[in-house]
């Protein structure tokens, strides 16, 4: 693994992955942690900040050009920023159950699912992790990676109320 394909990036891609690693982390500890405590309602706002400025920030970046200098990685980041308007609304409201899934959604879209597009080779972070290190600790890394994605996945699942759906959505019949 090496840095140097980060610092080489543009400002834009710096100050993404500046907002969108402390996000992603405190996004985590938010789902494992229990909800509806004063240090639960101060760090979700932290939170949300944190994954509003971050989807902001992608429009500043433009290396997946698909459609013009946009890519399917931004439709997450409007996701991001339009569902945040009704995640506070929904927590303000006492409606946990909505709460929990807008922003278990947004974590899983906006982290998780953006996070793979961002290990595609020819990226920064791609190229982090597989330029520059040797077969087995890139290896090793790749592995890492991959298994923080899933283990953040499938905690945004369950925490979405999205695990029972999908375990009976794929049993047989």
């Amino acid at each position: 693994m090496t840095f140097e394909p980060l610092l080489a990036a543009p400002l834009a891609v710096r100050f993404h992955v500046a907002t969108v690693l402390p996000a992603a982390v405190l996004g985590a500890v938010l789902l494992a942690r229990p909800k509806g405590t004063p240090a639960h309602r101060l760090l979700g706002k932290i939170w949300l900040l944190l994954m509003v400025v971050t989807s902001f920030s992608t429009f500043f970046i433009h290396d997946l050009k698909t459609v013009g200098t946009f890519s399917p990685i931004h439709l997450l980041s409007l996701y991001v920023i339009f569902g945040s308007v009704p995640a506070i609304r929904a927590a303000r409201r006492g409606d946990i159950r909505a709460h929990r899934a807008h922003v278990a959604g947004m974590y899983f879209g906006g982290i998780v699912v953006a996070g793979l597009f961002t290990l595609v080779p020819g990226r920064v972070m791609g190229r982090m992790i597989f330029d520059g290190g040797s077969g087995i600790a890139s290896s090793i890394t790749v592995s890492v990676v991959s298994l923080l994605l899933v283990a953040a996945g499938a905690l945004a699942l369950r925490e979405g109320g999205w695990a029972g759906r999908f375990g009976t959505a794929f049993r047989r019949r």
